[in-house]
């Protein structure tokens, strides 16, 4: 398709196509263009009729035209095809190109970091050791008490703390405290038996 035009027939828009077989009538509900702007069309078309009927004077035929106009660009944008308008009261013809948006430049990329790993594994080590240090003393408090609040502690601590984790765990920074706390909780089921027992 790579050219239509936009026509008032009666109170009903219409998209006139011509091609080798003459010209092809397509009503706007029959292109993808949308439940909005097919109604617009049509709600342009209706008035478009009652002006026309009415012998309107300059400012109700400009109103109808302009009108007319933009939505000759909105087809024109959602077809991609430029659209000849065809003015339902005056029958002048204009021409509405597609706005061709420039593409947005593609973000460089990142510059490779080196991975901090001393740090980051000291930081593992840390959050690592106040994770066991925490949930192995939380349990074995509780288990003084019963032993399955003890269980149940751990359960808690790490189905609150996993969901976290999971969003955490790919941050440059945070990670190495998730892989600490990750490896902490795992650990401190571990030792789980021996603080029950």
């Amino acid at each position: 398709m790579s050219g239509i035009q936009l026509r008032a027939s009666g109170d009903r828009a219409v998209l006139v196509d011509e091609d080798d077989d003459g010209e092809r009538v397509t009503e706007p509900d029959r292109l993808p263009l949308g439940t909005e702007l097919t109604d617009a069309l049509h709600e342009w078309a209706k008035v478009a009729a009652a002006v026309g009927r009415a012998e309107p004077g300059a400012a109700a035929g400009s109103v109808v035209s302009r009108r007319g106009l933009q939505l000759a660009g909105r087809v024109a944008q959602s077809l991609g095809v430029s659209v000849v308008y065809v003015d339902p009261l005056s029958g002048t013809e204009s021409t509405v190109e597609p706005v061709l948006r420039p593409k947005r430049p593609p973000r460089p990329p990142r510059p490779v970091e080196p991975v901090p790993w001393l740090t980051g594994l000291t930081v593992t080590a840390a959050s690592l050791a106040l994770t066991v240090v925490t949930v192995v003393t939380l349990a074995a408090t509780l288990a003084e008490t019963y032993s399955l609040l003890a269980v149940a502690s751990n359960l808690v601590v790490t189905a609150g703390l996993l969901p976290s984790l999971w969003l955490i765990k790919r941050q440059p920074i945070w990670r190495w405290v998730a892989y600490g706390v990750a490896i902490g909780l795992g650990l401190a089921w571990v030792a789980l038996p021996f603080v029950i027992f």
